[in-house]
């Protein structure tokens, strides 16, 4: 079969994840297919321009809004479209609120797919078959390891990201939090909570 021709590039690659990057980077830098500098501005943008904040100024307007949160829960693309959160990677955004009866939690089984303007580069843990499997079958036991235990009367739903559809948690507003302004509960949101898998800080 020709799958067995074994003069693939790609079995040259060592199987570390992060040595194969390495390893492919060089290669297509070597063959003038890519320009490192512009690598490296991209992954800063997203790392540190971008990252998280933007989905977690869009959950603390959720949370003082209630106008603002239901358009969000109705059509989030436009909604954070209107902020100036779009583009690749964001075309097509879908918000589902936590509740004391459900928790939401995200996955992409496919692949990696993530809502990049919202919340930057995908933690590696989020594109591990580990997570990408267990995320499915065994959701608790997952949640539990990242430290979030439920109790048994909330349900747990998991939702699949695709190349079509990223879904944005929005976590439930902790409590005594009356006071606070939106930048303050932006800085209680965290990226683990807009995925699912981790809860928004407590005010100290």
């Amino acid at each position: 079969m020709p799958h067995d021709d074994h003069d693939h590039p790609h079995t040259l690659l060592p199987p570390d994840p992060a040595l194969r990057v390495k390893a492919l980077e060089t290669i297509l830098t070597r063959k003038g297919l890519i320009d490192p500098a512009a690598l490296d501005e991209i992954i800063d943008t997203y790392q540190n321009k971008i990252g998280p904040q933007n989905g977690a100024r869009v959950v603390a307007k959720a949370w003082t809004d209630p106008d603002f949160k239901a358009a969000l829960l109705k059509d989030a693309t436009s909604v954070v479209a209107d902020l100036g959160y779009y583009g690749r990677q964001g075309e097509h955004m879908v918000v589902v609120a936590n509740t004391p009866e459900q928790h939401n939690m995200v996955v992409c089984t496919l692949c990696s797919c993530y809502p990049w303007p919202l919340l930057g580069i995908p933690p590696g843990w989020y594109k591990s078959d580990a997570y990408r499997a267990r995320a499915v079958r065994e959701p608790r036991k997952v949640l539990a390891e990242f430290g979030v235990t439920l109790p048994e009367t909330s349900s747990v739903r998991v939702w699949d990201s695709t190349a079509e559809v990223r879904y944005l948690v929005l976590p439930m507003r902790p409590e005594d939090t009356d006071g606070l302004t939106e930048d303050e509960l932006a800085a209680l949101v965290t990226r683990d909570s807009m995925i699912g898998t981790g809860l928004p800080k407590v005010p100290s």
